[in-house]
């Protein structure tokens, strides 16, 4: 699936730019959207092309139109939380500062490119959506690529309200000469949406089991499902509009653990290694491959690698993981090494020095630590989006919220027995790529107490997703909806996010960043508070 981005973007790139023939006549051999879901292999391409936008580091356009700077979702999920720092040099990518800061112009670059992205993919989806039900290919493969479709366009939307509130919602794709009825939804309405497309993703889709090899990586009636407990879970804490439970998540969670498609992997260590890609634990990964191209959307490859690796090596040194994650970890928890990188380590074999100057914490993350790619900005790691230890933990929390506390206890020490069971990270020597062990010693992480209850398990349960999931983009959404972020932000940050608070009424204060200037404008939407 890596391979086929390119060939897919491309197809979608020809198809949108649209051309006069002699006599409006259909040139011979060409594909429209009409014609596209009449050949298997173009209706595959056409689907690959909405994964291809997942993976945009920046763009859409290069050379050829305006180009939009990076965003990556850890210069929103762990930036902007207790967890990160900007890094890198202290004057450059400022405008990183900006969302840290919660002085935010509605210009701010991150912030438009997410914007576009989005809304670029929704499109791309809604081709599939509107146009297959018409194709003359395998019922069974239009029932997939439809389902797949389908958990994109919310993967989208979920990208977009967490940080928006509510947005336009498009079932098709709006004309030119409609651009000025478009209008936004609530973000109870934006979250019914995604939920719908989720419910009818998961009927369609197949189990992950079901997929060839090749096809690893895609949408899978347990992503569906998955990014459905979240969307759920996420809502409980903030805008619940739509009155949901924590039964709900319970039973969602339940039905993926059941299903037997997942497991975790035995050796954390090897999760966000070339080994861990597609593995059991992988619920959803966004798929990359390293190549000779450099900048640009039109790439197989990520710049997500050389945006957080060491400036000593081939990186530039952002997203710096702080103190207080840091001493989050418990004692000789050997998810600390495979998570942090400090001065003086030793990182696939390498040795590294973190330059103070150029770093704002002192350390950096192991998670995307990489060799050198072919092209310093083509990496060619998967991006994991949904573990199966997530899972897990969203079900502990249900659990908790249910008063089923020693069923919440014993699926967090699953996490924790598999945490203290782990090696060290790959490239603990110089010049070695071996996993040495970590020599844990007894007693460490010990299992939660079977009588734990009330609020002290569910700050076990917060603890453990904090280490389990450091420097992997979660933070910032998990301090929202459990209402501890507007404590954890200084006294002047605080001040100024409480001025972009969503005004619909919510568990828990929703800070939300500015819709993107010039669509706000052409599209005459409402601008978020404060803005």
């Amino acid at each position: 699936m890596k391979t086929a981005r390119l060939i897919a973007f491309m197809l979608l790139a020809g198809l949108s730019q649209g051309c006069e023939s002699f006599l409006d006549k259909e040139p011979l051999g060409a594909t429209t959207q009409e014609t596209l879901f009449r050949d298997p292999t173009n209706a595959v391409q056409a689907v690959n092309g909405i994964y291809d936008v997942t993976s945009w580091d920046q763009g859409p356009k290069w050379g050829n139109g305006p180009f939009v700077a990076q965003t990556y979702e850890w210069m929103f999920g762990d930036v902007m939380s207790d967890d990160a720092e900007k890094g890198s040099s202290p004057s450059d990518f400022p405008t990183i500062t900006e969302l840290k800061t919660w002085n935010i112009p509605p210009s701010n670059p991150p912030v438009t490119t997410l914007w576009v992205h989005s809304f670029t993919g929704i499109a791309r989806a809604n081709t599939v959506i509107n146009n297959i039900d018409a194709g003359t290919i395998d019922e069974a493969l239009k029932q997939r690529l439809k389902g797949e479709a389908l958990f994109l366009r919310a993967y989208f939307y979920f990208n977009l309200v967490k940080l928006f509130g509510g947005v336009p919602l498009f079932e098709q794709t709006p004309k030119p000469t409609e651009s000025t009825n478009v209008t936004r939804a609530s973000i109870a309405q934006t979250y019914a949406f995604i939920e719908k497309d989720l419910k009818a993703a998961a009927a369609l889709l197949p189990e992950k089991s079901a997929y060839a090899t090749a096809d690893l990586g895609r949408a899978t009636k347990g992503a569906a499902n998955a990014y459905l407990a979240r969307v759920i879970m996420y809502q409980l804490g903030t805008v619940n509009g739509n009155n949901h439970t924590w039964q709900e998540v319970y039973d969602l969670t339940s039905t993926i653990i059941t299903s037997g498609q997942y497991s975790l992997l035995p050796n954390y260590a090897t999760i966000h290694q070339e080994i861990g890609e597609n593995s059991s634990e992988s619920i959803f990964e966004i798929q990359f491959a390293t190549s000779n191209e450099g900048y640009g959307p039109i790439m197989v490859g990520t710049t997500n690698n050389i945006f957080q690796n060491n400036r000593k090596t081939f990186g530039y040194g952002f997203n710096n993981p702080t103190q207080s994650l840091v001493n989050e970890f418990e004692p000789n928890d050997p998810r600390l090494e495979a998570t942090i990188i400090k001065d003086g380590d030793v990182v696939l074999g390498i040795r590294q020095t973190i330059d103070r100057t150029e770093n704002a914490t002192g350390y950096l993350s192991r998670k995307v630590a990489i060799l050198a790619p072919n092209n310093n900005a083509s990496g060619p790691q998967n991006i994991r989006k949904m573990r199966y230890a997530d899972i897990l933990l969203m079900k502990a929390e249900a659990a908790a919220q249910t008063n089923r506390g020693p069923e919440a206890v014993a699926l967090v020490n699953q996490v924790r027995q598999r945490a203290r069971n782990s090696t060290r990270p790959p490239g603990t020597t110089v010049g070695s790529l071996a996993y040495a062990p970590a020599n844990t010693p007894a007693g460490t992480l010990p299992d939660l107490a079977p009588g734990l209850s009330g609020q002290a398990l569910l700050n076990a349960i917060w603890h453990e997703r904090r280490v389990e999931f450091g420097e992997e983009s979660l933070r910032l959404w998990d301090l929202i909806r459990t209402g501890r972020y507007m404590a954890s932000l200084p006294a002047d940050v605080r001040a100024r996010a409480l001025t972009h608070v969503a005004t619909e009424t919510s568990v828990n204060p929703v800070p939300l960043v500015p819709i993107s200037l010039e669509d706000a404008q052409t599209w005459k939407l409402p601008q978020n508070p404060g803005y």
